[in-house]
């Protein structure tokens, strides 16, 4: 058959307004739905990242049309004989020359997308970004070899339709297995996402693609031609090795936790700038243009806070906290983690903010306080480690998002929140009307009796 011939004939071209329609649709709605095309282009951009979010609508889809053109197109090669017309042609050949456009279907709906979003982010592709779409391309292929067998012994008109829905609905619901956890990493659809600065581990992507290769490969054992006898030793042979091959794969992926398969942080590039402190900061986080000023406004607040009495170290290293991965170093004393693309790019909140950040990092009390108001027996302390805090914000210009930050705080904790920012505010303003000497002492007084106040709460 020739190739316009093949066109005309195979269902992948005839129903190709329906998918390119679901690709169309889920592109441009579902993706952009939670953040707008200026948001996304603005940064923080990484590769993988991009292609995860990008194949995440439409790894089911492409199995599940996949799987249904081929039951199809299997079942119009039993209904014509072909097999049987041309007994001396391999078989394998017959089915990959029908399977070709069902194949190239299968792989446009993952392409495009991904092709359409490295165009719309401006961002090169990487062999770490492009593993997902090679691990589902070929997924794509054992679902075309499960389907084409699948049309050959089952009516294609019920089979087509039923198979595809039924794929659809076990891939999607895999997402919600917690016990077994394995489904959810063998499904084909990556149950882990990606973080800035991360990508698959190798094994993420190659169980869920041996897992349905090896059927495969045992379904397409069958069409061999060779005498009975060998026959079904090739036969048992094949369906052994893949049930083992399978059962290995679910006992991989068994040890992986929910959401959480094998994936490499601290992958993506960074720029640094000057020495203790030396700040780095994501070159793709979309704010690295303004690393010198962003070093500056550190140096400038952890200086001011010095002056002022307040016991903060000059930290010998400032890094973003889109380099940090999802093990999430805790910043120390001379190692800090800010959110300084988050804060500087155009999205958030400037210097402000960058200062606030250096705030909450660098001014520390001798004790420490409960994670939560809910967990503290009581809230007694809460205004002098406040007002301590606030004195703190004010001297660096930081008091504004400081001040926001504790108002909704208050807001889900006390009766009466107003009346508790009231005292804080008030404490703070009247330590800022003291001698400069005395606003030190003022300062580290507050932090003293913060910390009596909570470890009596904690001892009663």
């Amino acid at each position: 058959m020739n190739f316009r011939t093949r066109l005309r004939t195979t269902p992948a071209v005839w129903t190709a307004p329906i998918w390119l329609g679901i690709i169309g649709f889920y592109y441009f709605y579902a993706l952009h739905f939670e953040d707008s095309y200026e948001e996304v282009v603005t940064g923080p951009l990484w590769a993988p990242e991009q292609v995860e979010l990008a194949l995440s609508y439409f790894y089911v889809f492409a199995y599940a049309i996949t799987l249904g053109l081929a039951v199809w197109e299997g079942g119009r090669l039993r209904r014509d004989g072909v097999w049987q017309l041309a007994p001396g042609r391999s078989r394998y050949r017959v089915a990959a020359d029908t399977l070709v456009p069902v194949v190239a279907a299968g792989w446009l709906i993952l392409v495009l997308p991904v092709v359409m979003r490295l165009i719309e982010t401006r961002l090169l592709p990487t062999p770490a970004a492009l593993a997902p779409l090679v691990m589902a391309m070929g997924i794509v292929c054992a679902y075309a070899v499960l389907g084409c067998a699948l049309g050959h012994v089952t009516p294609r008109v019920i089979s087509a339709p039923l198979s595809a829905v039924a794929v659809f609905y076990v891939v999607v619901e895999t997402v919600k297995y917690d016990d077994p956890v394995w489904p959810r990493h063998v499904s084909g659809q990556p149950d882990t996402s990606l973080g800035f600065g991360e990508e698959y581990g190798a094994a993420t992507l190659f169980i869920p693609f041996l897992f349905v290769a090896a059927l495969a490969a045992a379904v397409a054992v069958w069409w061999i031609r060779t005498a009975g006898g060998v026959r079904w030793a090739i036969r048992a042979a094949a369906a052994a090795a893949a049930v083992a091959t399978m059962v290995a794969c679910t006992d991989v992926a068994s040890g992986w936790a929910i959401a959480d398969g094998p994936v490499t942080s601290g992958q993506a590039p960074a720029r640094c700038t000057g020495h203790a402190p030396r700040v780095c900061m994501a070159e793709t986080g979309g704010a690295v243009g303004e690393l010198d000023e962003v070093r500056g406004e550190i140096v400038r607040s952890v200086t001011r806070l010095r002056e002022a009495g307040v016991n903060v170290r000059m930290p010998e290293t400032v890094s973003d906290s889109l380099l940090n991965g999802r093990d999430r170093k805790r910043s120390s004393r001379t190692a800090w983690w800010l959110p300084l693309s988050r804060q500087a790019g155009q999205h958030g909140g400037g210097a402000t903010f960058v200062r606030y950040a250096v705030l909450r990092t660098g001014v520390t009390f001798p004790c420490a306080f409960p994670a939560s108001f809910e967990e503290a027996p009581s809230a007694d302390y809460v205004v002098n480690r406040d007002a301590a805090m606030l004195w703190a914000a004010t001297l660096i210009d930081a008091e504004k998002p400081y001040l926001a930050w504790r108002r909704a705080e208050y807001g889900g904790a006390f009766q009466n929140p107003r009346q508790v920012l009231a005292k804080v505010r008030e404490r703070a303003g009247a330590a800022g009307k003291l001698p400069a000497d005395r606003q030190a002492r003022w300062f580290h007084k507050e932090q003293a009796k913060a910390c009596r106040l909570v470890s009596r709460e904690g001892g009663s």
